[in-house]
């Protein structure tokens, strides 16, 4: 390949990452090799990525994973004996009893599959779940890659286009692009605590008419980045619309286990869909995804999803020959099969598991809360409630000199307000233009999974940065 120009003009097409990481590692490098900086250590609470933050992982999970990657270990008596038990059962799903074999299948071990349907099956009441409708894959953005491509066509008024809320999560625009499709957005209600307002979707879908061809509306519940539970009634009625627009519904419910808001709870679409009666449960098409690297599993470098696929089966069959040539990854799946299959009351690790996820769910609480009251009383910012999810997600009153400088500069404003942040305090923000906001509604994405000494540490430099810009103002 000589030139730009024999480069597939869809990967051209690709949106650049914003980089703000990569400064994070370079400032890190810096600050390893001795140069002196204002702050002892880079704080990464951009991407929902709790572990690196600093949460420990769930010691069930941990125990089981280690003794299925060493079975030696099994011999030693150094587990309780559930872990033991758990292990030896996973190995006997994988081929040759080990976790270096293949998957035995091209969507996923059927043994997990099982598992991953009876999980959903309790969770929505004894709505039933078929194990052959789940599919395994490297996280759950790999999972939704699969079916928008499936869905990618045409070009002009015939390209795809998708449904997806603004703000979306941080990873969507840039998968869209690389996929073919046309995003169509529809506002989330800020000053509603970012709810979901049904005559918008009305008028995205209207909007979008003659520029592409709306073929699915993409769904996050809880919301990410914006931490709203979505009640019965919006559920239903977000059904109702795809039903009469012919819109397959793309749900993604990774942090299901993370409703903390008061008198809230998670649920899901497949379960209201099922109460909605035959006349929608047999005609609307629908997918929805979670992930071990979300919620209180937090396991985000094992890279592990998979999705429930209702959708025609002559069209499901042609979803599964997509995934055959790359069987999914062996040990992430049985890290799904520790999430959906915890251990039970009786159980020797059952004490400590349940305290380890209360400490997590407590913690995101208490740490959601105490960020947003904190945010409010930041000169220049503001932010709503999360009722739910990972992230808070407050908005930005930015100086006239700063957005000016961002123009010189080339960057958006809010992206040019996390360089500072980082350069100067060393803490890593994601800005809101990442999760598809490209008007002067200026905000930032703040992950509160974290430990509360590290976001106390997080909103003490945010607010000695926002104090400094503030000053610009005069």
């Amino acid at each position: 390949m000589s030139s730009l120009q024999e480069v597939n003009p869809v990967v051209l097409g690709i949106r650049e990452p914003v980089g703000l990481q990569s400064l994070a590692a370079r400032i890190t490098g810096q600050i390893v090799q001795g140069e002196q900086k204002p702050f002892q250590r880079v704080i990464d609470v951009c991407s929902g990525d709790p572990h690196r933050a600093g949460m420990p992982p769930i010691s069930f999970a941990r125990q089981v994973l280690a003794a299925c990657l060493y079975p030696e270990l099994l011999d030693e008596n150094r587990f309780p004996a559930d872990v033991c038990q758990r292990a030896q059962k996973l190995l006997d799903f994988c081929n040759g009893g080990s976790v270096g074999a293949y998957s035995s299948s091209s969507c996923g071990i059927p043994g997990i599959q099982k598992a991953v349907a009876e999980f959903i099956t309790r969770r929505d009441g004894g709505v039933a779940s078929d194990p052959e409708d789940i599919i395994f894959s490297s996280g759950s953005q790999r999972t939704l890659m699969l079916v928008l491509h499936l869905l990618s066509s045409g070009q002009g008024p015939t390209q795809t286009g998708v449904l997806t809320p603004l703000p979306c999560p941080h990873t969507l625009p840039m998968l869209l692009d690389e996929v073919g499709v046309k995003r169509v957005p529809y506002r989330l209600l800020e000053e509603q605590g970012w709810g979901l307002d049904l005559e918008e979707l009305h008028r995205a879908l209207e909007a979008a008419r003659g520029h592409c061809e709306p073929r699915a509306i993409y769904i996050s519940n809880p919301g990410n980045p914006t931490g709203q539970v979505q009640d019965p009634e919006t559920i239903e009625g977000v059904i109702r619309f795809a039903a009469s627009e012919g819109l397959v519904l793309l749900v993604e419910e990774v942090y299901q286990d993370c409703v903390f808001g008061q008198d809230k709870k998670f649920l899901s679409y497949k379960k209201v869909l099922s109460e909605m009666g035959a006349s929608y449960s047999e005609r609307v098409e629908m997918v929805s995804f979670h992930s071990i690297s979300a919620g209180t599993m937090g396991e985000c470098g094992l890279r592990g999803g998979y999705m429930e696929v209702n959708m025609d089966p002559l069209v499901k069959n042609h979803l599964m020959s997509m995934q055959a040539p790359c069987s999914p990854p062996v040990l992430p799946q049985l890290a799904l099969e520790i999430m959906v299959n915890p251990p039970s009351p009786g159980d020797p690790s059952y004490e400590v598991f349940t305290q380890e996820i209360l400490q997590t769910v407590e913690t995101l609480s208490q740490n959601a809360q105490r960020a947003c009251e904190f945010l409010n009383k930041v000169p220049g910012m503001s932010c709503q409630p999360a009722k739910g999810g990972i992230f808070l997600y407050p908005r930005l009153n930015l100086p006239v000199q700063i957005i000016k400088e961002a123009e010189m500069s080339g960057v958006q404003a809010d992206v040019l307000y996390c360089q500072k942040l980082l350069e100067e305090e060393g803490v890593c923000l994601g800005p809101g233009s990442e999760n598809g906001q490209d008007d002067k509604n200026y905000h930032i994405r703040l992950c509160v999974l974290a430990p509360p000494a590290v976001l106390e540490d997080v909103l003490k430099r945010l607010r000695s940065f926002q104090l400094r810009i503030e000053d610009r103002r005069h």
